[in-house]
């Protein structure tokens, strides 16, 4: 169980918090609960929270979020527009958020939050290229494979979710795309195919747009795609229907529950094998070739593994990929985010959303595999980051060790952590 105790370099002073050196060692203090430091939050906490992401960050006119506070809308990549491969987080957080007011018996809310649902949906299909996957421009297309990869799997859960083909029939497109290639472009697709010496696991980037090679075994093999081509692969698996005959085109727009569950399979095992630490479930950022992997911590490979475990051990219940979960989840708690136990916050250009992404994957670990004892630790980072936000606008910062000064630019990517976990963990779990 995670050790609830107060920060060791943290004082509640006029109501924040700064950094001092109240306890030098924080093992030596007695146990104290965290409502007794800062208030625990409340089920109309979330909703506030979530309402307040909304009014700030989205761009009400085209339905796609903005980078920041401080833009006054989302109007291309270069201007306003949060990244690419974000919009779909944010999109998972309307679904949990319409998921939320279900379960809630609100029917206004459960309303309200179908059609923000829809409205992303179609905004975010007009603003990048109607989802045109071979529209490879640099402003509103597609030109990194895990953009589109991020996006497969929240298509397929909003498949999931709401039984729209369209939705299904995108995500199949978009595996398809980022795994094979596209004629169009000319690149030669994600997957390392180790029959073609390429070593397998899935390359990073495509190369027509900077080089007009293709990919070569040495050439990067990122976290970022390997383990979320598994969580799409497995989503897939869990919702494509029986039966289908195997496609025999050359770039296949759909695959059958078969294949889905093996590439998931295959991903997934070259990517334990040369990007985590399987001794102590730290993932590495990425790897070129056979050169050590780059052992950098990052909360969204931390998470998009642990997703990938879950989803594997629920399709075929062999224990190692819960042990495998676990683990990550353990290093996540104990080690990257043990200075004061809470999740890190990184200032690199859309970091601030990896809290986000671990929301929804910490989740699934904790309610579908019965792993509750992460609760104290999410409901921890939820109180730390409410009780620190903007009170006049109900935004929170993406540190959440710091006051988030009110009226300051905040950028969705870190004001989406807070919320996202609030809609996932209601305060009676």
């Amino acid at each position: 169980m995670m050790k609830q105790y107060i920060f060791s370099a943290l004082c509640l002073v006029s109501g924040a918090f700064c950094l001092s050196s109240c306890n030098d060692d924080k093992e030596a203090r007695p146990y104290t609960p965290d409502y007794e430091i800062v208030p625990e939050y409340t089920n109309a906490d979330t909703w506030k929270a979530y309402e307040a992401f909304n009014e700030h960050l989205l761009d009400q006119n085209k339905f796609i979020y903005k980078s920041s506070t401080a833009d006054k809308a989302a109007v291309d990549r270069w201007n306003g527009a949060a990244a690419i491969w974000c919009q779909p987080t944010y999109w998972d957080m309307a679904m949990n958020a319409y998921k939320r007011a279900k379960a809630e018996g609100d029917t206004q809310k459960e309303q309200k939050f179908k059609q923000l649902c829809d409205d992303l949906f179609a905004g975010n299909k007009a603003h990048y290229a109607n989802f045109d996957f071979d529209d490879n421009n640099e402003n509103t297309g597609w030109f990194i494979y895990d953009d589109i990869m991020w996006w497969t799997v929240t298509l397929a859960r909003a498949y999931e979710l709401f039984g729209v083909e369209e939705y299904l029939s995108l995500s199949e497109e978009s595996f398809g795309r980022v795994w094979y290639g596209s004629e169009k472009v000319g690149d030669t697709g994600s997957y390392a195919d180790p029959e073609k010496g390429l070593g397998g696991g899935m390359f990073w980037q495509w190369q027509p747009i900077k080089n007009p090679n293709p990919n070569e075994a040495d050439h990067g093999k990122m976290a970022c795609i390997n383990f979320p081509t598994v969580v799409a692969a497995l989503t897939l698996y869990n919702n494509v229907p029986t039966g289908r005959t195997e496609s025999t085109d050359s770039h296949p727009s759909y695959q059958t529950k078969e294949q889905y569950l093996a590439k998931g399979k295959e991903i997934y095992a070259w990517a334990v094998e040369n990007l985590v630490d399987v001794t102590t479930g730290q993932v590495a950022d990425s790897r070129h070739g056979n050169g050590n992997p780059a052992w950098k911590d990052h909360v969204y490979n931390q998470a998009s593994y642990i997703g990938a475990s879950v989803l594997l051990y629920k399709a075929t219940g062999e224990k190692q990929y819960l042990d495998n979960a676990v683990m990550a989840a353990d290093y996540t708690m104990n080690t990257i985010s043990g200075t004061f136990d809470l999740l890190p916050f990184e200032t690199g250009a859309e970091q601030g959303i990896y809290t986000a992404v671990f929301a929804q994957y910490i989740a699934m670990l904790v309610y579908d595999c019965d792993q509750t004892q992460y609760i104290p630790f999410v409901k921890r980072n939820i109180n730390y980051g409410w009780a620190n936000r903007d009170k006049t606008r109900d935004i929170c910062g993406g540190d959440y060790t710091k006051l988030q000064v009110e009226g300051d630019a905040v950028e969705s990517y870190s004001a989406s952590g807070i919320p996202a976990l609030m809609l996932l963990f209601p305060t009676d779990k």
